[in-house]
Parts: structure tokens; C-alpha cells; sequence
């Protein structure tokens, strides 16, 4: 059932963008949009269409649910210290 509240769209495109080392320029050339489409989208002032969302994805080899999600994800650093907490703080 859906509800009429403005959801927000979260993604990780800066984050994977920064880790594979591209300019926004760079990936919108692979996707075929304009460069200021993935400042919006990174910014969260656009949602991507499905297509272009899929093409995001194709080009991390990630599922559309890793980049983008309506539910804020985990910060970075909290996802990576949880695995030390769990075995002692080593």
C-alpha cells in the first residue's frame, strides 16, 4: 500500500563513483545523461529513472539496491566498525 508522503531517495553513486575513480563527466558519458544529472542525483535533488538507474548499477556490477535506496543507509564508518565490535575491538 503506498502512502502519500514525499519519500526522499538515498543513494551511494558518490561513493562508488569516488571508488572506480570517475568524474561525473566520465559517468555520464557510460550512462547517457548530462553531467549536472549526477550532481543532482548524488545530491539527492533528482531520482533516477529505472532505466537509468539500471545503467548506474550495470556500471558498478552492483543490483539497483546497493546504490540506491528510500531508507537512509548505514554510515560507512558505522558499517565498518561494527565487524571489529563484534570480535572484541581487535
Amino acid at each position: 500500500m503506498m502512502n502519500n508522503e514525499t519519500s526522499t531517495l538515498h543513494n551511494r553513486l558518490a561513493l562508488f563513483r569516488a571508488e572506480a575513480g570517475l568524474s561525473r563527466k566520465e559517468l555520464a558519458e557510460q550512462v547517457g545523461v548530462n553531467p549536472q544529472t549526477i550532481g543532482f542525483l548524488e545530491r539527492g535533488q533528482y531520482g533516477p529513472s529505472l532505466e537509468l538507474g539500471l545503467k548506474l548499477a550495470r556500471v558498478f556490477g552492483v543490483s539497483v539496491e546497493t546504490l540506491f535506496s528510500l531508507e537512509a543507509f548505514t554510515p560507512l564508518a558505522a558499517s565498518l566498525a561494527a565487524p571489529r565490535l563484534m570480535e572484541g575491538g581487535r
